[in-house]
């Protein structure tokens, strides 16, 4: 099944029929044989939770490979919905930066991606990987908790704009955020769990499944070497919303190499389990999807949470 969300920054409906043959017809030879053919069924989102819905009733079905063609979000609600099934995930980039795909090696063109998801397909390259779970929700690849996903809110109250201006305006409205919408003045939540002692001045943490954390246009934010599909979560907390502490650490992570470690940071590897609370609401969201705020988030790590479909170059 191929999960489209036709809202997508890079989805058109050419390459969405590009995309949809591509699958059907399977490799193609060298030798001129007829390529093995696949039966496709495709469907389109066009809500919130949408592609969750169409994905469960995927692997209920049995269906082998579920497909989500769209940004991380729909992605996400793909996951979500075949997770502990037996179908597999397959992954096409349609998004504005699609962190999942590119974590994964594909290119950034769904055209040229999709050619490398065939290939992985008919060779039978589907294995286990880990996933990120935030009260009961899966995450693929990173969830963000205060400041972080205030900008993703303020992002997504211009939505509309989104499929236009991409990184410009991510970078507006961390600006907007922080001169005037995130209290940069008092911790926002309190992080107890593995990986370290109890923290009380949280003000915004990442927790990874994988790296880097995003991509800033071809350059990725490499926040930690120790997060992997394969390995625990790593989460990362600022203690400080100092202008110049932050520009420190994520200007060492654009380097690579993982951010340092600083007075200011409180970092923690191989995490199973964590929990983020504070009296007053707080802001979250999961692969760059806002969920809204909340005074508790309990988040594990779940191994082999789900199959998936690695691309294959050759």
């Amino acid at each position: 099944m191929l999960i489209v969300n036709s809202f997508a920054s890079s989805v058109t409906a050419r390459n969405t029929v590009v995309v949809h043959r591509r699958l059907s017809e399977g490799v193609r030879t060298a030798s001129g044989a007829t390529p093995r053919r696949h039966e496709v069924e495709l469907v389109e989102t066009n809500r919130r939770g949408h592609a969750t819905r169409f994905a469960h009733d995927a692997a209920r079905r049995g269906v082998d490979v579920v497909i989500g063609y769209g940004g991380d979000g729909t992605l996400n609600e793909v996951a979500t919905g075949i997770a502990g099934s037996d179908s597999a995930l397959g992954v096409l980039p349609g998004g504005s930066t699609n962190v999942f795909a590119r974590t994964l090696g594909m290119p950034n063109d769904p055209v040229v991606a999709v050619e490398n998801l065939v290939r992985g397909i008919d060779a039978g390259s589907i294995g286990p990987i880990g996933l990120g779970q935030v009260n009961g929700r899966y995450f693929c690849f990173h969830t963000g908790v205060g400041y972080d996903a205030a900008v993703v809110q303020q992002v997504e109250r211009h939505g509309s704009l989104k499929r236009w201006l991409g990184h410009p305006l991510f970078i507006w409205s961390g600006l907007s955020t922080w001169a005037r919408g995130y209290d940069r003045k008092h911790p926002h939540f309190r992080v107890t769990g593995d990986g370290g002692d109890d923290l009380e001045d949280g003000y915004f943490t990442i927790v990874l499944n994988t790296n880097p954390y995003t991509y800033l246009g071809n350059r990725p934010l490499d926040l930690s070497p120790h997060a992997g599909l394969d390995q625990g979560l790593v989460a990362i907390t600022f203690t400080t919303m100092s202008a110049r502490a932050i520009l420190t650490s994520l200007a060492g992570a654009l380097r690579g190499g993982g951010v340092k470690p600083a007075a200011h940071l409180d970092i923690r590897t191989a995490v199973e389990r964590l929990r983020i609370e504070h009296d007053t609401p707080f802001p979250y969201q999961l692969d760059g999807d806002a969920l809204g705020e909340s005074t508790c988030l309990d988040i594990r790590h779940v191994p082999d949470a789900i199959n998936l479909v690695f691309p294959s170059a050759d």
